[in-house]
């Protein structure tokens, strides 16, 4: 179990210069329909610096061997940032219900706000997650080793039968909702 500094309440901010390789073309070489969008700061980073923010505002407050992982996020994005641009995010932990965590993300550049929301984090146990990774891995239903899953292209997951063939960084198939 966490430790009993862990409390609703905690907070925590920083910042992030925007550059170039955390623009929208930059996401990801293997995404090539991001490579014509206007290079501004990517909702991929934003996610990605709420989370990143999230982890910091946790640290000393989770016993040896623990860590979290991002279960689910929930944010707008309503303003486009420029290269060049501070972007500051505040994070405040607002509910804890076992292992799930509840945070309260906020994000501003020099202007306002550009986005904000909540984003929910699961406690593990750093040693069983990553055995109960490697079951998954060995039980066939991975393209591990990198080599594997580039000689088999991304038609893999739709012949696993994943509807939609993308997946999140727990490694389920994506529903999209309308």
């Amino acid at each position: 179990m966490p430790k009993s500094s862990l409390v609703v309440g905690l907070t925590h901010e920083t910042s992030l210069l925007v550059t170039p390789d955390l623009t929208v073309p930059n996401v990801s070489g293997r995404l090539a329909a991001f490579g014509d969008m206007p290079p501004v700061f990517a909702t991929a980073f934003l996610v990605a610096f709420f989370e990143a923010a999230c982890i910091e505002c946790l640290r000393g407050h989770l016993q040896e061997g623990e860590h979290t992982v991002g279960v689910h996020v929930d944010v707008s994005h309503v303003a486009a940032t420029p290269v060049g641009m501070n972007v500051t995010v505040k994070v405040k932990l607002i509910e804890i219900e076992g292992r799930r965590l509840t945070f309260r993300v906020r994000a501003e550049d020099g202007t306002g706000l550009i986005g904000e929301g909540a984003h929910q984090r699961a406690i593990i146990n750093i040693g069983g997650f990553l055995d109960r990774v490697a079951a998954k891995a060995n039980s066939g239903g991975s393209a591990w080793p990198p080599e594997q899953a580039q000689a088999e292209g991304p038609s893999r997951s739709y012949a696993a039968g994943r509807s939609s063939g993308l997946s999140n960084h727990h490694g389920r198939a994506l529903a999209f909702r309308r």
